[in-house]
C-alpha cells in the first residue's frame, strides 16, 4: 500500500494555521496600532435542524436563522441548502490490534463497502485515513473513484496500539481539503485509547478549529472493565470514559455519536449520517475580533423553539 504518513502530533501546528487578515489603526503610534489590530475571518458553519421527533426540517430560509458569536448577533453573508449537493467524506478508520477482536475490523470493512457502493453517489468524493501506533496514514486521497478506496481497504490488516486522540486531532485539517462545501469525518473505532500524546481535551481544542463535523461510530465498545484491563495504559481508560470522549468529539464539532454492536446497526448508522449530510444548511458570516487567541462560542437559533439546532460549539 502506497500511503502518505502524517505524524498525529503535527495537528498542533497544521490545524492551528487559520488565515488572519490584519487591519492596522494608524502608522504613527505602534502601541496604538497593536491595540487596534483585529482579525477578519470568514466563518462557515454546517447546521442541521430537526423537530422533536427527529424529522429533518428542510424548508427554512436564510431569514429563519440567527447566528450569535460570543453572544453578539452576526450578519449572515452566505446561505446554501441543497439536498442534492455532493459530500466530501473522510473515513477515519481505527486499524489497531483491538479492532481485530470480535470481528470488528472485518465487519467494519464490509459495511464500508456498503457505504461506498450503495449510499454514496457518483458525485460524492471520499478519502481514507487509517491510524495505529501513533501514525495516521492517507490510504486513499479524496476521489470520486471509489475503487481505489475499496482496493486499499481490502489489503488492510489490524495491528498495533491505538492513538485515538492524536488521530482525531490531525484529521480535520486533512478533511477540510475536500472540494465540496459539505464535508464530514466518519470515525470508526472501538474507542480503546492507549497510545496518544494528546489528551481528549487537547484533541477537542484542535479539532473544533476547523468546520468539519465528526460523526463518531463506536463499534462494539467494550462495556466490561475486565476486558479493558489488557489495553489499559492508565486507570483513566474506562467504558464510560470511552463513550464520553466519543460524545465530546462529536458534540464539539457539530456531529453525532453512534454506539452500535452489529453490522446491521453499523449500516443503519451510515445511512443516518448520509441522510443528515444531505439536509445540512451551510451558513457563513464574517467575524471581526481582536488578535487575542480566544475561544469564540457559536449559537444558532430558529424561530420555532421546539426545533433542535445542531452545529459546532465554536472555534
Amino acid at each position: 500500500m502506497i500511503a502518505k504518513k502524517m505524524r498525529a502530533l503535527s495537528a498542533v501546528v497544521l490545524i492551528g494555521l487559520w488565515p488572519l487578515f490584519v487591519a492596522a489603526a494608524g502608522p504613527q503610534d505602534k502601541k496604538a496600532e497593536l491595540q487596534h489590530q483585529i482579525s477578519v475571518s470568514a466563518i462557515a458553519i454546517s447546521v442541521t435542524v430537526q423537530d422533536k421527533n427527529g424529522k429533518y426540517i428542510n424548508d427554512l430560509a436564510q431569514e429563519d436563522f440567527t447566528v450569535y458569536e460570543n453572544g453578539a448577533r452576526q450578519v449572515i453573508t452566505y446561505f446554501k441548502h441543497d439536498f442534492e449537493a455532493p459530500v466530501s467524506l473522510t473515513v477515519l478508520l481505527d486499524v489497531s490490534g483491538s479492532m481485530d477482536l470480535r470481528d470488528k475490523f472485518k465487519e467494519s470493512k464490509d459495511m464500508l463497502r456498503y457505504l461506498l457502493t450503495i449510499l454514496l453517489t457518483p458525485r460524492d468524493e471520499v478519502s481514507l485515513l487509517i491510524f495505529a501506533d501513533g501514525e495516521v496514514e492517507v490510504a486513499a486521497p479524496f476521489s470520486t473513484d471509489k475503487e481505489r478506496f475499496l482496493s486499499e481497504l481490502d489489503k488492510m490488516e489490524a495491528y498495533g496500539q491505538t492513538a485515538l486522540n492524536d488521530a482525531v486531532a490531525v484529521s480535520p485539517e486533512f478533511a477540510n481539503r475536500g472540494k465540496n462545501e459539505k464535508r464530514a469525518i466518519l470515525l470508526i473505532t472501538d474507542g480503546i485509547e492507549n497510545d496518544s500524546r494528546l489528551t481528549s481535551d487537547e484533541t477537542i481544542e484542535i479539532a473544533r478549529r476547523v468546520d468539519v463535523p465528526i460523526f463518531a461510530v463506536g463499534y462494539k465498545v467494550p462495556l466490561s472493565e475486565q476486558y479493558l484491563k489488557e489495553y489499559k495504559r492508565s486507570s483513566s481508560l474506562t467504558s464510560a470514559g470511552i463513550v464520553s470522549a466519543l460524545e465530546r468529539f462529536s458534540q464539539a464539532t457539530g456531529g453525532k455519536i453512534f454506539l452500535v454492536n452489529r453490522p446491521s446497526e453499523l449500516a443503519a448508522a451510515f445511512r443516518e449520517i448520509k441522510n443528515e449530510l444531505s439536509h445540512q444548511y451551510i451558513i457563513g458570516y464574517t467575524s471581526y475580533k481582536s488578535l487575542k487567541n480566544e475561544y469564540r462560542k457559536i449559537r444558532v437559533v430558529v424561530p420555532k423553539k421546539n426545533y433542535r439546532v445542531r452545529t459546532r460549539e465554536g472555534y
